[in-house]
């Protein structure tokens, strides 16, 4: 909507918007001068004036418009920009507001830079797909096979359906319900986990591509710190802290923050006495201020100086939360016992500025008061300054600076303060030799940087100039450059004070944490709402680059030309992180999609700056069409619920930002710092257990099918079914589905093993647990062991044939009870209980189940004589088939280990 009028005086508001792009700094909309001058609420009613706004867009940092009145004489023309603006998804924080609404439902920003969500399916889910539909082929090549052997004769094509049925056991359909089981069980096994509290699973579809992750890309926000109990964000905490004051001369870190904070106090409590002469105790401090050395004098002025601009240089407004029986009509004069410092808080548009502010109330310089006209500090000895604002310079992402032109009541001196980055700065400022070093050396403890300067303007200067200024501003064409024009006039020969460093806190553990997924093979991308500058700090100061490594800043493009040239500047380095803004992203991704994302793959690390939420979805879903590998995406703001919903799988963090993301995403988590453990080991298990459970429910239905082929083939490919109905069901289930589904307590490495050494989550990428390889290995074994099972049970068993299938049976469920023995790595009790509990299973059902071991018709004539099952021949000729159909295995398993063991078993061994 557009902002006509609020009930705060300055008419102007501020609003939240981290909803809508992950930034928690407030931002300060005003509402139309001409609305906002109406002398009553009711007015707006009663006046005739329009709108004229631009269609509905993504962008959610830009608006043109214009607002007329038409029935004043003349008609009255505003020109409407993003602050006059309040988008939906924000929150008023200050004053109430009245607008007029121009975008409603689809075509609000927030919802067009939302996206549909799809439904996920994980990398093995498709693997398995694929085997599934090699299995059917060979269903139905086998079935083909058997009807050509028996030559076609009679009614082939009823008999090619009878060999489908019966060999449909190749088609493992329990398969779906065992693997569905086990992702519930990772599910729960996550949330169980006592070191990763509060993590929740919202998603039972995809828990092993947490196992399969080579890309990730995380906000900003999800690295930094938070404060004690504070709910978290994504790296950063958007906690700023003031960490270093240079001088030129001297430095001040945190530990001497206390002298800053008394040399302060002398600085004025000499002006005040010079200022109040009847004061007692003025001699003898003037004294013994004169009696102290030239040199220290200087360093005292010159910190007074410093503080004094920090103080003043900056937009920020002290808001004051009325307290019970304190009207906030009192104006300041009397309201000063509400200038109480526990009930104050600072707003700004930037949360350094914030922490400069709060530091030089730290050593005695209190901003009070500060409307659009004027503010106040208050000094240590509880004196009020006031300061005439002037002119106000905002930070633009061009110009990297700010500045401001203020009078000081008291002396009517103007003075024209300004802050910037040093690159900005460094062309302005006098003369010297210390300031690039030193902001080098600050960078490098991932501080970021502000270098102040002043410069003294005579009355005559600041007239020449306001006329100047004014005349810029009104002018049509080229305005911005024009005022830019005016504005550097001042910015001359600057009298350098300061260079100050704020640190931005990461959340804890971050470093490690980033680390370790980067020996994991994982590569990280960045990508914030933030400003460049912002991000290249958090981007060395979290180690997502590392310190030796160089990082190539792209430039900014804006047509097809310049980015050709820059994409070859980029290709010639080599081994350096990118740092691109999603403008000139924008232009690259237009032309040269292909080249970008194929160069920026091979970085080991890419911050992306400034992206709208719809870009950072764009850049999730490049990554998978190009790379075709698994991407993961964490958030934890609403602007980051589209990348999290295009990517394969996504984190979400409960923070500061709310809810949002951790409601869309795939996984919640408290902090940042708990996906390492739930990559490393959880990622791992999963994928690892759903492999070898996958194969193994396939190897169980393809062993009993080439039983079913060798017995039919035996008897002139009829097509009778070896074992009847409840033993086919009871195999599926109750003889084997304990063992067989226990495979998803297994591990290969210790949890701890594999956060130790997170260069073992390499191996998973590959995806080599599950392969066409290890797939026609399992062939290849239920084929070895369906022919031994059968061929032995009919060598054996000339005399009494009609035990045939008792016989095949038991020595089957043993095999397979013994397979799952030995697939397994790491042994559990309930393994055991499982491998005990389905022999007791088959061995009691043998007594009541004997009319289904008899075969075709006979069966029904010839019941399974317990006399027979005890005799010490079916023993030992059950053992004997059953060690032949195992015990090879076993010794090429030892063998395997022995000669190429796997990387896991170097470690733990």
């Amino acid at each position: 909507m557009v902002f006509l009028r609020t009930s705060e005086k300055a008419g102007s508001c501020f609003i939240r918007t981290d909803q809508l792009d992950g930034e928690t700094d407030w931002k300060l909309k005003v509402a139309v001068s001409c609305t906002q001058r109406l002398p009553a609420l009711g007015d707006l009613f009663s006046i005739s004036a329009y709108v004229y706004a631009q269609k509905p867009q993504l962008d959610i940092h830009s608006f043109e418009g214009t607002f007329t009145r038409d029935d004043s004489d003349p008609p009255i023309h505003e020109s409407l920009s993003i602050e006059n603006t309040l988008w939906a998804s924000t929150i008023v924080a200050s004053g109430t507001v009245i607008g007029v609404v121009i975008y409603t439902g689809k075509e609000t920003r927030s919802v067009m830079n939302t996206s549909n969500p799809k439904n996920k399916v994980g990398l093995l889910d498709l693997e398995l797909n694929q085997l599934t539909k090699a299995l059917f082929l060979a269903l139905v090549v086998l079935s083909v096979v058997m009807v050509t052997l028996q030559g076609f004769a009679g009614p082939w094509y009823r008999n090619l359906f009878r060999f489908l049925l019966l060999f449909s056991y190749i088609i493992p359909i329990s398969l779906r319900v065992n693997l569905d089981m086990g992702k519930a069980a990772y599910g729960w096994m996550i949330m169980k986990d006592e070191n990763i509290p509060g993590t929740v699973v919202r998603t039972s579809t995809i828990p092993e591509e947490l196992g399969r992750l080579v890309y990730l890309l995380t906000d900003k926000t999800v690295t930094k710190a938070k404060a004690l109990y504070s709910p978290a964000r994504t790296l950063t905490q958007n906690e700023m802290v003031f960490k270093r004051l240079h001088l030129g001369t001297v430095s001040y870190g945190t530990d001497t923050m206390d002298e800053i904070q008394s040399h302060v106090l002398n600085s004025y409590l000499q002006v005040h006495s010079q200022t109040s002469g009847h004061n007692p105790s003025s001699a003898p401090l003037r004294r013994s201020q004169s009696s102290t050395p030239k040199v220290k004098k200087s360093v005292s002025s010159r910190i007074h100086e410093a503080v004094k601009a920090i103080a003043l240089c900056h937009n920020v407004t002290p808001v004051y939360e009325a307290r019970t029986g304190i009207t906030g009509e009192t104006e300041f004069a009397e309201a000063d016992q509400d200038f109480s410092d526990e009930n104050r808080t600072y707003q700004a548009s930037s949360p350094d500025e914030v922490a400069l502010v709060r530091w030089t109330e730290s050593v005695g310089l209190t901003l009070v008061s500060r409307d659009l006209a004027s503010m106040q500090l208050k000094t240590p000895s509880g004196q009020v300054l006031t300061y005439c604002i002037l002119q106000m310079f905002p930070f633009t992402s061009e110009s990297k600076r700010m500045g401001i032109i203020v009078r000081d009541e008291a002396t009517a001196e103007i003075t024209f303060y300004m802050k910037g980055a040093d690159v900005a700065m460094s062309t302005i400022v006098q003369y010297n030799d210390w300031l690039e070093e030193e902001c080098g050396n600050m960078a490098r403890e991932g501080l970021r940087t502000l270098v102040v300067a002043k410069r003294t303007l005579t009355e005559e200067q600041y007239q020449d100039f306001e006329s100047r200024y004014s005349q810029a501003k009104l002018s049509i064409h080229d305005r911005t450059l024009k005022v830019a024009a005016v504005v550097e006039s001042l910015e001359r020969e600057m009298e350098l004070l300061c260079l100050t460093g704020v640190e931005d806190q990461l959340q804890a553990d971050v470093r490690p944490t980033l680390e370790m997924l980067r020996n994991a093979g994982i590569k990280i991308w960045m990508l914030t709402g933030d400003k460049l500058e912002t991000a290249t700090c958090i981007a060395k100061s979290s180690h997502l680059v590392s310190r030796t490594q160089d990082i190539h800043i792209f430039r900014p493009v804006t047509n097809r030309g310049e980015a050709h040239l820059e994409l070859n500047a980029f290709r010639r380095k080599h081994d350096c992180a990118l740092v691109i803004s999603g403008d000139s992203l924008e232009v690259c991704l237009r032309y040269y999609e292909h080249e970008l994302v194929e160069l920026a793959c091979q970085c080991p690390a890419v911050v992306c700056c400034r992206c709208s939420p719809t870009q950072k979805a764009h850049i999730v879903t490049l990554l998978r069409q190009h790379t075709r590998k698994r991407t993961c995406a964490i958030g934890d703001g609403g602007n980051d619920v589209s990348m999290i919903q295009a990517a394969d799988c996504g984190i979400g963090i409960e923070g500061k930002e709310g809810k949002q993301a951790s409601l869309a995403a795939d996984f919640s988590i408290t902090q940042f710092r708990h996906i390492g453990r739930l990559l490393m080991v959880h990622g791992r298990n999963s994928y690892k257990r759903s492999a070898a459970l996958g194969q193994f429910v396939m190897h169980r239905g393809l062993i009993i099918s080439t039983m079913q082929a060798v017995f039919s083939s035996v008897f002139y490919f009829a097509s009778v079914p070896l074992y009847q109905g409840f033993l086919m069901v009871g195999y599926a289930t109750i003889y084997t589905m304990f063992p067989v589904f226990s495979l998803v307590l297994d591990q290969d490495v210790k949890p701890e093993m594999a956060i130790l050494y997170p260069e073992l989550y390499k191996d998973l990428t590959k995806g080599r647990s599950l392969s066409f390889k290890t797939f026609l290995i399992w062939v290849l074994i239920s084929i070895y062991q369906g022919g031994i099972l059968m061929y032995g049970a009919l060598l054996l068993f000339e005399a009494e044939f009609v035990h045939v299938v008792a016989i095949s049976f038991t020595a089957l469920i043993l095999t397979e009870l013994l397979m799952v023995a030995l697939t397994i790595r790491t042994w559990h009790w309930l393994m055991v209980v499982a491998e005990f509990l389905s022999l007791g299973c088959y061995v009691a059902s043998l007594a009541f189940l004997n009319e289904y071991f008899g075969i075709g018709r006979v069966s029904f004539g010839a019941f399974l004589d317990v006399a027979f099952i005890t005799t010490v021949t079916f023993l030992w000729k059950v053992s004997a088939i059953t060690v032949v159909s195992c015990l090879p295995l076993y010794v090429l398993k030892y063998l395997k280990r022995k000669l190429s063991p796997p990387s896991y078993s170097k470690l733990s061994s």
